[in-house]
């Protein structure tokens, strides 16, 4: 490739970084203009690039350009200057030093770690923002806002509250101005028509869009008069927005931590859903190595817990939500299926919050045909489900499918009970695809009590009586807090992740490490517990033989016996002991 001049350079970057000039900034680049043109008096320094606020509060951004032969570690005294001179108007300064192929970031004059490649300016913009997520705060606002929606608004369904409070958020995201004091119709009608609005692009692409408006349209209060009520779900509705619209995720999505502590106030849908706990799904991301380049598909995506933690990590891989790769990620990299009318309405609505892959997702059966044409055409390369546990909704038959119309190799996680794979008949899977790695999960991961493992597959691999991989992770470290279900209030759980991750990578390290023979088990075994005999097993099989040499009713003895303790003897006390005195036809016996 020719090098490129610095003219060259610069121009590519004004593209990139879109300086453009507008009502609220100065901005663009050049080699005539100086800083004292640019609001800085007596300055003749020429910047290349410029970013400048009108409002001094905002960050700045200063950009300097070199042609691509040069390297850029000799100019940083070059930048930092210019960086000063913004500095004094400027409590907030970007530079940045650019060469066509390679770029420095300065932040207030420190070299920091950034994407490796030019990025739009609101990528670096948001270098300055830090918003921590407080989770603790979710949970609460998350309890208040079911309490409201179940006793002051009376909607009883679980998922029709789930349902209505994210059609609200998503009002929120796309601007709607919810305000305390407005009636309900006023209310209920402005988050629809946003709704309706902000789908009008996507629904082109996916007409099945729409069932998220009619499932909202469906929801039925039993009351709508309290405006109390209307004005606290309008500030809850705030907080959790703020909340969303955070770019520091640190791979920790709020709406799947709200939808997780939503869906403890029901202990299973009847639909066979069971939603994924964030921790878990953090897990099985990185068990199969999913990154930012991957198609990652969940063909019984439920709220899309799985899709929206992918995506957030592999968001934070490209370097920031504001990014050009986050937004391709969001919009090209994320499949989902689910077949519920309702859940599938919640999946769109979780999309819509996060502005992505909302015409990625499909309402079909997972088990048809139609459901797999849609999954070959996407050209998948990693798999993460946790389908319906319940044979009447065909869970392996799904997992059948999944694996026969992804490409070959693909790697396939799923969360299934311990004994699915030997109770139900999975000999077809195993002929066609390869059983790797068996990670069985704590027990206590799913209230409904089902003991469960996560089950990796590399597709269209015969198994061969290839040996199978299995560990078992004997606790997540979470707590039960009173009335807010599991949490990992001791910060647990990220060291315990980190070393299995690292243990199913090297497979070694653990002493619960097992190597199965598919021919003879498809799951982890626990260990049986260790022989122990006591003096009263001893004594009990010795009176077992003796009665039964004597031909002595065990259970009519046993009876007499009893009947005789209970209810023909006298108890009397002897300093700190009783004493029981059994009567006998002619004499007392003791």
């Amino acid at each position: 490739m020719n090098a490129m001049t610095e003219d060259e350079v610069r121009d590519l970057a004004g593209k990139i970084l879109k300086f453009e000039n507008s009502d609220t900034v100065i901005s663009g680049v050049g080699q005539l203009t100086t800083f004292n043109q640019l609001g800085f008096k007596g300055v003749s320094d020429k910047p290349d690039g410029w970013y400048l606020p009108k409002n001094i509060e905002e960050p700045a951004i200063i950009l300097e350009t070199k042609n691509s032969n040069l390297k850029l570690e000799n100019f940083l005294d070059e930048i930092i200057k210019n960086c000063d001179i913004a500095s004094t108007k400027y409590n907030k300064v970007i530079g940045i030093l650019y060469n066509g192929k390679d770029v420095i970031v300065l932040k207030n004059n420190e070299v920091i770690e950034a994407v490796d490649t030019l990025q739009n300016k609101n990528y670096y913009l948001s270098l300055f923002k830090v918003n921590k997520i407080d989770k603790q705060k979710i949970y609460g606002v998350t309890k208040k806002i079911n309490d409201c929606l179940h006793t002051e608004f009376g909607i009883k369904n679980l998922y029709h509250r789930m349902i209505f409070t994210a059609c609200a958020l998503v009002a929120k995201r796309y601007g709607a101005m919810l305000i305390k004091g407005m009636n309900y119709p006023t209310f209920h009608t402005l988050i629809h028509s946003t709704l309706s609005k902000s789908l009008e692009d996507s629904r082109r692409q996916n007409q099945k869009l729409d069932i998220l408006l009619e499932v909202y349209s469906e929801i039925k209060m039993n009351s709508t008069e309290n405006q109390e009520a209307i004005d606290n779900f309008i500030e809850w509705i705030s907080e959790i927005s703020e909340c969303v619209n955070s770019d520091y995720w640190n791979g920790e999505d709020v709406m799947g931590i709200f939808f997780n502590e939503f869906n403890r106030y029901k202990k299973k849908s009847e639909s066979g859903q069971v939603f994924t706990p964030e921790h878990i799904t953090s897990l099985m991301y990185r068990l199969i190595d999913v990154h930012q380049d991957d198609k990652v598909l969940d063909a019984a995506c439920g709220s899309g817990g799985f899709l929206v933690k992918s995506m957030s990590n592999m968001i934070k891989e490209a370097g920031g939500i504001q990014t050009d790769k986050a937004k391709k990620i969001k919009s090209q990299q994320l499949f989902g299926i689910e077949f519920d009318r309702e859940i599938f309405a919640l999946a769109c609505a979780n999309m819509l919050i996060h502005k992505d892959g909302k015409t990625n997702l499909e309402q079909l059966d997972s088990r048809t045909f139609k459901a797999g044409e849609w999954m070959r055409e996407k050209k998948i390369t990693k798999v993460l489900m946790n389908p319906p546990f319940e044979r009447k909704y065909g869970c392996l038959k799904i997992v059948e499918n999944v694996l026969d119309n992804v490409p070959q190799h693909t790697m396939c996680a799923f969360i299934l009970p311990d004994k699915k794979l030997e109770k139900d008949n999975s000999a077809s899977i195993l002929k066609h695809h390869q059983l790797q790695k068996i990670v069985k999960l704590p027990e206590k991961v799913f209230s409904e009590g089902v003991t469960t493992s996560v089950f990796i597959f590399e597709a269209g691999i015969p198994q061969n009586n290839k040996e199978i991989f299995a560990c078992y992770i004997e606790n997540d470290g979470l707590e039960t807090v009173k009335n807010q279900g599991r949490h990992d209030i001791k910060d647990r759980w990220q060291e315990i992740e980190d070393r299995f991750v690292d243990i199913v990578h090297k497979q070694n390290g653990d002493d619960t490490i097992q190597w199965i023979k598919p021919s003879e088990h498809l799951s982890y075994q626990m260990p049986e517990k260790e022989f122990e005999i006591y003096e009263e097993d001893f004594t009990k099989t010795m009176m077992d033989y003796i009665m039964y040499q004597e031909k002595i009713d065990i259970k009519e003895f046993s009876d007499k016996l009893m009947e005789k303790v209970m209810y023909s003897s006298c108890v009397a006390e002897d300093g700190e002991d009783y004493v029981i005195t059994l009567k006998g036809d002619n004499k007392d016996e003791e």
